[in-house]
This record gives C-alpha cells, sequence and structure tokens, in this order.
C-alpha cells in the first residue's frame, strides 16, 4: 500500500482526533491536511502508521489550539464549535465514547481543559490510545500524562450531566419538539423544555441573535412559537438533522441556503438547551451560507399585517 493510500485510509479517524481536540471543522482539515505534507516529505517508515499519523495531528492540534484559545477569549459573545453533520470515523466498540464526545455540551466542557490535557482525553478517554502512544504524541511522559488524564476526567465528571437519554427517547422528543415548532404550538413547546431551559446561539457579532440568551421554558416556548411563523411564510425550511451526534436541526432560507443550525440537549425526558449556530464563517463547509439579517427583516416584514 502506498503512502498514499494508508494516509486516506487513517483520514477519518485523524480528522475525528483533530475535530475533538480544536471544535473546528475547518482547522481540523487544515490539521489532516498539514499531517499529510509532513507525513510525505517525512524519510521515517513507522512501525504503527496509525500511531505515528495520530501522533502528528495531535501535535498540530494542539499549537493549533494554543493560538486559537487567544482568539476564542476576544470572540464576540458565546463561543461554539462548529456544528459536524457526520462523523466520519466509526468503531463498534467505542461507539458511545465516540458520539458522546463530538456533542455540543461535551466540546465545550473539553473546552475547559488545557490543550495538553484536552489532547490526553481525547485520545486516551475517547480513542482508547494506549499511555505510550499518548506520550508519544503529547511529547510528556507516561506518568504525566496519567496525571493529566486524571485531572481531564476529573473536570468533564464534574460538567457532565448524570443521566444520558436514551438514544430513542432522544429522537421520540425532538420530533415532537420540531411538530410543535413549525405549529407554533407555546403549549407544546412549553411542556418538552424544562423550566430552566436556556436558548443561546453564537453569531460572531456577525448575525442576529437573541442578546445573551433566553431564559426559562415559558420564554423560550414564546420566543419559538414567535420566530417560526414568519420564517416558514418567507419560505424558510425547518429540516431536522442530527448534528454533532444529537437531535438537531439545519434552517435553510428559501433558496437552500443555511441560516443557522440548531442542537438540543435532552435530559431526563426534558430539553435543557438549545444551542444556534449562526455564524457564518462556521456554517460555510455546510454549503451557500444565506443572509441571516436579510432573513430576519423578510421574516419581520412578514410579520406586519398588509395594508
Amino acid at each position: 500500500m502506498s503512502r498514499a493510500e494508508e494516509f486516506e485510509e487513517l483520514r477519518p479517524l485523524l480528522f475525528s482526533i483533530a475535530y475533538r481536540i480544536l471544535g473546528s471543522v475547518s482547522e481540523a482539515e487544515d490539521a489532516v491536511q498539514e499531517t499529510w505534507l509532513r507525513y510525505e516529505a517525512s524519510p521515517t517508515q513507522p512501525a504503527s502508521v496509525k500511531a505515528f499519523l495520530s501522533a502528528m495531528v495531535s501535535r498540530i492540534a494542539i499549537d493549533v489550539l494554543r493560538s486559537a484559545r487567544v482568539r476564542r477569549e476576544e470572540y464576540a459573545g458565546r463561543w461554539f464549535p462548529e456544528p459536524l453533520l457526520a462523523d466520519p470515523y466509526e468503531d463498534p466498540e467505542r461507539s458511545a465514547e465516540l458520539a458522546d464526545s463530538v456533542s455540543m455540551a461535551a466540546l465545550l466542557l473539553l473546552e475547559r481543559l488545557s490543550p495538553l490535557e484536552r489532547a490526553v482525553f481525547v485520545l486516551r478517554e475517547v480513542f482508547g490510545f494506549g499511555f505510550g502512544e499518548v506520550a508519544s504524541a503529547v511529547g510528556r511522559s507516561e506518568a504525566a500524562c496519567r496525571q493529566l488524564a486524571v485531572r481531564a476526567r476529573r473536570h468533564m465528571d464534574a460538567g457532565r450531566a448524570r443521566f444520558e437519554a436514551d438514544r430513542r427517547e432522544r429522537e421520540e422528543l425532538a420530533e415532537r419538539f420540531f411538530d410543535a415548532f413549525r405549529e407554533g404550538d407555546v403549549d407544546g413547546l412549553r411542556n418538552l423544555l424544562a423550566a430552566d431551559v436556556q436558548m443561546v446561539g453564537d453569531s460572531g457579532g456577525k448575525a442576529p441573535q437573541w442578546g445573551k440568551g433566553v431564559f426559562g421554558a415559558e420564554n423560550v416556548a414564546r420566543t419559538l412559537a414567535a420566530i417560526v411563523a414568519p420564517f416558514i411564510r418567507i419560505g424558510g425550511v425547518v429540516e431536522p438533522h442530527q448534528v454533532n451526534g444529537q437531535p438537531g436541526a439545519i434552517f435553510r432560507d428559501r433558496d437552500g441556503k443555511v441560516v443557522n443550525t440548531l442542537t438540543l440537549d435532552i435530559l431526563d425526558g426534558q430539553i435543557q438547551a438549545i444551542r444556534a449556530v449562526i455564524n457564518p464563517d462556521k456554517l460555510r463547509h455546510l454549503g451557500p451560507v444565506a443572509d441571516a439579517w436579510a432573513v430576519v427583516r423578510a421574516a419581520n416584514q412578514a410579520r406586519r399585517p398588509a395594508e
């Protein structure tokens, strides 16, 4: 097998590692491409190509994350990961870890870790690499990596919900949510929302959003019901879709361009959080992006009674 063929076979794994370390589709793709360029130019013939490339992409991602941290601290408003519609890497033996680790909630918890802790957690806990391989990837001793793993796991467990909803239950609840949403059914929406539900958006200052967020079941239900009718009236489409392994949707304008994505955090039979990514820079990998300001103007116009 040629180097190019070996690399292409491992590309899904390399992207999945980089995305979990970076929380960015575009940065993960760049890290994978840089890994290929370095591998192509390297004289080394590794005993394990998988371990060698996984270590290389992890080191590149750690470096990228260190510089990205500064930008994220200066980011306008809430920062969310770039939405991922499908994880290209599958491993039946680790399917639960893979699905859980790509959710918006998990990626936001990973943001609290240092770049090294994050890389160690991703390689060890998510992908099941041995500590020897992890140590090689991050340039630390095995003992140091064990300590990093313990710290990372403690941070993740402290912030993680204690009970994860059954996948089928989540899908059924999400279906009821989107039915009520399309109908503008305030009561139906309210019954599905946790009392302290929060609805927040990431616009990066480049698209309209709900201020610092909308909080509480009554406020969120009324806000959702108010926005959907005019949006559909102007030809908008709410397309249910898995986003980051969770129930969610893609909102499209009348021309099929992406306005935003939405994900639902479901726990104990209720929706705990609704997260929207509206920043156009984070949506370009999904296809042509709509002008969200124009969509909002048109929707507001549609709200007004005809004269």
